[in-house]
């Protein structure tokens, strides 16, 4: 079977007005430009840095954003510390409306080398903090919504979550939690390099509508469907980091639209090459307007 093509940005439908949101998780991220990952025991030299609020949930709800031209609700959890703060104040200038569960440990940070050859290798610290159907958060909001995405929350969250019309989810959500939750995943996007992000038929019951498997330059797997070409690309990729939630963010936005699969796959995979780009995971996503 040919693999699904992904269609030019121009022959896709207009986005219509959508009540789109996420529940995910965030943290810090130093992001550090080196020649090549260090060995043991040597000192590189890095003139490239920056440091981001990012993370999952954080970088699906800002592409969400820039497709949209709407502020996003984005449910999520911090620490009540500086880190935490800023987090928050870099977010809602990146185009989100935050409901913050605050906490008393402290926000998680991480670490992320990006290599000549823009692949990103990443180290996280501390507890990854999310947003719990306990938390006294705006939850009445998800159901009049046309899309979600999960990141991170519990199975109680989940199923707050599947009142909306269109519910995807990575993996990472954790397939226990998945599995507690009971809810069908309109969509189920992950890696399949990532072993955190590793799915197979059979792992969930009720099992998702659709399992989309990312591999980067070679497209991804479609269960059903068989597999997807990704965009061509001209020039070098600057970072990866981020590629796989832009891409996770166009698809959810163009399910909860009502857009065929291809035009969907279309959109995530044009948002997943527009991210290779930049330096960091908002540099260059993908921006259109909505009708």
């Amino acid at each position: 079977m040919e693999p699904l093509l992904p269609l030019p940005l121009d022959a896709l439908p207009e986005l219509p007005p959508l009540a789109l949101a996420v529940v995910g998780h965030v943290e810090m991220v130093s992001f550090i430009g080196v020649e090549h990952l260090p060995a043991a025991g040597e000192i590189l030299h890095a003139d490239d840095f920056c440091e981001l609020p990012a993370g999952g949930g954080a970088v699906v709800a800002v592409q969400m954003a820039r497709l949209t031209g709407g502020r996003i609700p984005f449910f999520t959890a911090l620490g009540d510390d500086a880190v935490g703060r800023r987090a928050a104040d870099e977010l809602e200038g990146l185009g989100l409306e935050l409901h913050i569960a605050w906490r008393e440990a402290p926000t998680r940070r991480g670490i992320t080398f990006i290599d000549a050859g823009g692949e990103r290798t990443i180290t996280v610290i501390g507890e990854r903090l999310m947003p719990t159907a306990a938390d006294g958060l705006p939850w009445q909001r998800l159901a009049g919504a046309d899309g979600v995405f999960a990141t991170a929350t519990d199975a109680a969250g989940l199923r707050l979550a599947r009142r909306a019309r269109v519910l995807a989810a990575t993996p990472r959500v954790r397939l226990a939690t998945l599995r507690e939750a009971g809810v069908t995943l309109d969509a189920l996007i992950g890696s399949s390099a990532d072993p955190g992000e590793a799915y197979r038929p059979g792992d969930l019951e009720p099992a998702p509508s659709l399992y989309i498997g990312t591999e980067a330059e070679r497209g991804g797997v479609l269960e059903p469907g068989g597999r997807y070409a990704a965009v061509l690309r001209q020039g070098p990729v600057l970072d990866a980091y981020g590629a796989g939630d832009s891409f996770a963010a166009g698809v959810t936005t163009a399910l909860a639209a009502g857009w065929s699969l291809q035009d969907a796959i279309s959109l995530g995979a044009h948002c997943g090459a527009a991210s290779l780009d930049g330096r960091g995971p908002y540099a260059s996503q993908l921006q259109l307007r909505r009708c």
